[in-house]
C-alpha cells in the first residue's frame, strides 16, 4: 500500500504544480503553526496541502506508521468549487488517497 499512496501523493503535487498552486516561497513559521483544521486561517488549501500535508504523509510513510483514515477530497471539492479551475484530476488524486488511507487492512 505504500507504494500507491506514494505514487499518489506524487500524483497530487504534479497537479498543484500544473495548475500553478506550487509554491515556491513557504509561508511563515507562525502561518504553519495554526491549530485550525487544515490551517484555515492562514493558508490556502492548496498551501496547506504543499506545506502540511504532504509532508506529513512523507515523513508517515517513511516510519510505516500511515493513518487509519483521510477525507479531504471533500473539503478540496468545496474550496475549488466555482474556481474556474480545472481541478478534477487533483480532487480524484485526493479521493485516492483518501480511498487508500481510509481502506481497513
Amino acid at each position: 500500500m505504500h507504494t500507491e499512496v506514494a505514487e499518489v501523493l506524487i500524483d497530487i503535487e504534479a497537479q498543484l504544480r500544473q495548475l500553478g498552486l506550487w509554491d515556491k516561497i513557504p509561508p511563515s513559521t507562525e502561518a504553519l503553526a495554526s491549530d485550525q483544521p487544515f490551517c484555515v486561517d492562514t493558508l490556502t488549501l492548496p498551501q496547506w496541502l504543499q506545506f502540511i500535508f504532504l509532508p506529513t504523509l512523507y515523513d508517515m510513510m517513511e516510519r510505516r506508521q500511515l493513518p487509519g483514515r483521510c477525507c479531504i477530497a471533500p473539503m478540496a471539492e468545496e474550496f475549488f468549487k466555482g474556481s474556474g479551475l480545472a481541478t478534477t484530476d487533483l480532487v480524484e488524486a485526493l479521493l485516492r488517497v483518501d480511498e487508500l488511507l481510509s481502506q481497513d487492512l
